[in-house]
């Protein structure tokens, strides 16, 4: 039997106080969810938050927006470990990425670059944001929660939590899947659906 895997992750980050400069400032991991999918059940899901180093020092802004404490991320694995665990959590089998958005993985290979670390994916990535915007022809991006709600669902948990909006990007995902396979077995009516012809032939006949 066919291996299918899909990793569906979220990362939170580092964030500036508004008008204040930081000097070398780049947004680095402090919270990872990631929920592993194989063959539509859940095998594994992991949760932590991570130690920044560059600015390992919260702002104001962050810690509100995130409601994130400093002792949390004090408390956190370094991001090596984070990198090693999500190497991990792949087999040698061909796997997906999901995220909702590009942000998380430009920022995970941001962030392997400057700790001069390798990225630990090789599996293909899926924007399901894009997905979800061409599937329903959207001009703008939807938010992910917004997007849930679209569908008359509500997220799992609470929005930025890490964990939480990883499986709230499973959920959506399973949705978008489940109307693309109705699309894909559903065949337009043709007009012999429509008009009994034998009727129609007797009637002009």
């Amino acid at each position: 039997m066919e291996v299918r895997q899909h990793l569906f992750i979220d990362f939170e980050f580092t964030m500036p106080d508004k008008g204040k400069q930081y000097k070398g400032f780049y947004p680095e991991i402090i919270e990872v969810g990631v929920v592993s999918v194989i063959n539509n059940q859940i095998f594994e899901e992991f949760s932590s938050y991570v130690t920044p180093t560059q600015y390992p020092k919260l702002s104001k802004r962050c810690k509100s927006f995130l409601n994130i404490s400093q002792q949390q991320v004090d408390d956190g694995i370094a991001f090596s470990e984070l990198v090693q665990k999500l190497k991990e959590m792949t087999g040698e089998h061909s796997y997906t990425i999901v995220t909702w958005g590009n942000t998380d993985m430009k920022v995970l290979r941001s962030n392997c670059e400057k700790a001069g670390l390798h990225f630990p994916f090789s599996g293909k990535e899926v924007d399901l944001s894009m997905e979800y915007k061409r599937f329903f022809g959207d001009k703008n991006q939807t938010g992910l929660w917004k997007a849930v709600q679209e569908y008359g669902k509500d997220g799992v948990g609470l929005h930025h939590r890490a964990l939480d909006d990883a499986l709230t990007t499973y959920k959506i995902f399973k949705l978008v899947e489940k109307d693309k396979q109705y699309l894909q077995k559903h065949e337009p009516t043709t007009i012999g659906d429509r008009v009994d012809l034998a009727e129609l032939f007797n009637k002009f006949a």
